[in-house]
């Protein structure tokens, strides 16, 4: 079956951990549940030894815990409530604003497009475009410094 998408290269052990926390974060938000038992559910799940065990844990964990702070800091930029949102998007979303609030050594641009990336893959068709727009600016107001240095003319 040939596609019209480049061959790429394998998926880092961070991707698959963000690819695991948005299940866990959509079956959240869809179901909630305890988190203990969304997470042992995960670590159950084919190719899990292939993620990075300690970013998933932040983001499934820690996205659940801040789910309110994160849900602040994304309600200045979305054009609805975040309980409106697609759960996709909403836990996309989530990952992205966690990975500039909590991540710091990885940079803004890099969080931004692993969100993309992964509402591209599970998201609605125009899904990623409304995901960078909105993290865009929640870089902005997350990391100030860091964004403003690279809008700065070379």
């Amino acid at each position: 079956m040939a596609t019209s998408r480049r061959p790429t290269a394998a998926k880092s052990q961070r991707r698959r951990a963000r690819e695991l926390a948005l299940q866990g974060l959509y079956q959240w938000l869809i179901a909630g549940g305890e988190v203990a038992a969304i997470d042992a559910q995960l670590r159950e799940h084919e190719g899990y030894e292939k993620c990075d065990s300690v970013h998933f844990d932040a983001l499934l964990r820690g996205g659940i815990e801040a789910a309110a702070a994160l849900d602040a800091a994304l309600a200045r930029h979305v054009d609805r409530k975040t309980t409106e949102l697609s759960p996709i998007e909403h836990a996309v979303l989530m990952i992205g604003a966690y990975e500039l609030q909590h991540c710091l050594d990885i940079p803004y641009k890099v969080a931004i497009n692993e969100a993309v990336e992964l509402a591209k893959a599970f998201g609605g068709t125009d899904g990623h475009k409304y995901v960078n727009g909105v993290l865009d600016k929640v870089a902005a107001d997350l990391r100030p410094a860091e964004v403003q240095a690279a809008r700065q003319p070379p």
